[in-house]
């Protein structure tokens, strides 16, 4: 999603988040603090998918389908199934994410299959406690993540979230970005019932910045030298959706919740 390794500094505009953290820590050489949340990495050019208006529901009033803080439903799209992430998904996560050409957008994953492992532990124990949730990307046909979408609050109660993704790059042109991304997006404004979701991307990232704006999402500026990576102070660019927006303008998706 963009978010900067900025070491205890909290996000402006956003108070006391009880150490809630920016986007983009992770600590490997302990079990303190076993967070690790990728920015928006590099992503393939897709086609858009065919836009349909759609009045399903009340716009007034978010749809909650689920207890979500209890356990992440399994939601199932045309090419990959979002799920919990399992412990047995670290190895596989191990050798996707860790990679040159996934990483240079995103804050620096964990670099051994245990780090994954405390990764996943603590994203569990973030979900249960209703601050935070993390996707596993199965396409269909595998049993291990290949990538991972999450969501997060950058206010108490979800008004307002954060999202970001990681995604192996031998799956990159496939249509597993695209398909995951409007699973995850629709389970933020209809679950959770997140108002505005935001996303950052690198502003040298085209590609990520493109598949934003085909998803519908809205840029609404810059923040100037907002991430480091390798030391290089980057600028991002700021991308938001509005739940009542989204709503008129969503695609017919077909996800199901389990």
């Amino acid at each position: 999603m963009g978010h900067a390794a900025r070491h205890g500094k909290h996000r402006v505009g956003h108070g006391a988040r009880q150490r809630e953290h920016r986007l983009g820590h992770f600590h490997d050489n302990d079990d303190s603090d076993d967070e690790w949340r990728p920015v928006m990495e590099r992503l393939p050019q897709y086609a858009t998918t065919a836009m349909a208006t759609t009045m399903t529901t009340s716009i007034s009033e978010p749809v909650t389908t689920t207890d979500w803080t209890k356990a992440l439903p399994t939601l199932a799209g045309t090419r990959v199934t979002l799920r919990e992430l399992r412990l047995s998904d670290a190895p596989s996560l191990c050798d996707l994410v860790t990679t040159e050409e996934v990483s240079r957008f995103i804050s620096p994953p964990p670099t051994t299959v245990e780090g994954f492992e405390r990764f996943i532990q603590w994203t569990h124990r973030e979900r249960a406690a209703g601050r935070y949730a993390c996707f596993a990307v199965v396409p269909h046909g595998l049993d291990t993540a290949i990538g991972i979408f999450q969501i997060r609050q950058l206010e108490p109660g979800f008004g307002t979230a954060e999202w970001g993704f990681a995604i192996g790059s031998l799956f990159w042109g496939t249509g597993v970005f695209m398909d995951a991304a409007r699973l995850t997006v629709e389970f933020a404004f209809e679950t959770v019932g997140v108002h505005r979701l935001e996303a950052r991307a690198a502003v040298m990232n085209g590609r990520g910045n493109g598949a934003l704006a085909k998803i519908g999402a809205v840029k609404e500026g810059v923040l100037r030298r907002s991430f480091v990576r390798n030391g290089e102070y980057l600028d991002q660019a700021l991308w938001s959706m509005v739940r009542e927006e989204w709503r008129q303008t969503k695609a017919v998706w077909g996800s199901v919740i389990h």
